[in-house]
């Protein structure tokens, strides 16, 4: 339940964080996502509309070449979008012969943005992708990387008047540079889950935070890394296996276009870690794959399995639905 004050309270707390890029009625902001997603709802609805911007809203982002297509019309200089959608972009030639010149605000959010990827676009389009972090939850915004000191890897810093901890599986809140779940609190926190009161008690700490289900950790800086959700954590031999991790290395290879880490039952191990891709046109073998993870993962974090696929499910935003690919794996 979120209710005007959570929403307005995140426009008004969000929209400081931009006020040293965005140029009020200046600014044609590309909208691939629906708008009914809290994440399009907030940024294109809310900040940029009061702002005064031009959204350009694109109602299937799945049809690539037609996406681009209608890039062509717009000098546009923010785009918002998540790690999926930067993939297809930046492998398609005409996204890639756009004119990029006006581009000076590239948002991430929605799912983990992987380095390869940041790093794609920022060479294809001479913009930094801004990471951030949300859910429906906190009507969406918690953090957000300021513009002029984005950290690559990180979700940024609080945005304000917003309060964060991480805890252990007791309820203890654990050191700086310590993983530990994600908890907040702020004006954005929403009034608890309909008619469910609860699953709204199980997810309040008994102090009044947000339990998020995300493992974090805070940096000394106050920049904040995802390690991963809670509930996707893969235990191998009684370590644990955080598929982001998994995820980053596996899509750093040059011939993977993306992919998605799970946990699958092991005899010897309890789990071990299956990974699903897309591979490029020329295709790579499972062996080149353990080769390339071996010498960048500790040996118990290194892919055990390797499926290929011609395409990974997803939501209609395009998040990657790594429960469905376990449930799917799990079953064999």
């Amino acid at each position: 339940m979120l209710t005007h004050g959570n929403l307005v309270a995140n426009l008004l707390q969000t929209r400081p964080m931009m006020e040293d890029i965005i140029v009020e009625g200046q600014e044609v902001v590309i909208a691939p996502l629906p708008l009914y997603h809290i994440y399009s709802f907030t940024l294109n609805c809310g900040i940029m509309l009061e702002a005064g911007a031009h959204n350009v809203l694109i109602p299937n982002p799945r049809d690539i070449p037609g996406f681009v297509k209608e890039l062509k019309n717009h000098k546009f200089t923010a785009f918002l979008g998540l790690n999926t959608l930067f993939v297809a972009l930046c492998n398609n030639e005409d996204f890639q012969a756009l004119d990029f010149s006006a581009l000076k605000l590239t948002s991430s959010g929605g799912m983990a943005l992987t380095s390869d990827t940041a790093k794609m676009w920022q060479r294809v389009t001479g913009c930094e992708i801004t990471e951030g972090y949300g859910m429906t939850e906190t009507s969406p915004v918690v953090t957000f990387n300021p513009h002029s000191a984005i950290q690559l890897g990180t979700i940024g810093l609080p945005i304000p008047s917003t309060v964060v901890k991480t805890i252990d599986d007791d309820g203890n809140e654990t050191p700086l540079g310590e993983p530990g779940e994600l908890c907040v609190k702020g004006p954005q926190v929403m009034r608890g889950y309909w008619q469910r009161p609860e699953d709204t008690q199980k997810s309040f700490t008994d102090d009044g935070f947000l339990q998020t289900g995300d493992i974090a950790l805070i940096q000394e800086d106050g920049y904040i890394r995802i390690v991963d959700r809670k509930k996707d954590m893969i235990i191998v031999s009684g370590f644990n296996v955080f598929p982001n991790e998994i995820e980053d290395v596996v899509s750093s290879h040059p011939k993977v276009v993306e992919c998605a880490a799970v946990g699958i039952p092991d005899a010897k191990s309890g789990e071990a870690v299956k990974v699903f891709l897309v591979a490029t046109p020329e295709g790579v073998s499972e062996n080149e794959l353990k080769e390339f993870c071996r010498e960048r993962l500790t040996a118990y974090k290194v892919p055990k399995n390797f499926e290929f696929r011609d395409e990974l499910p997803k939501t209609n935003v395009g998040k990657i639905l790594r429960r469905e690919l376990r449930d799917e794996a799990n079953k064999k």
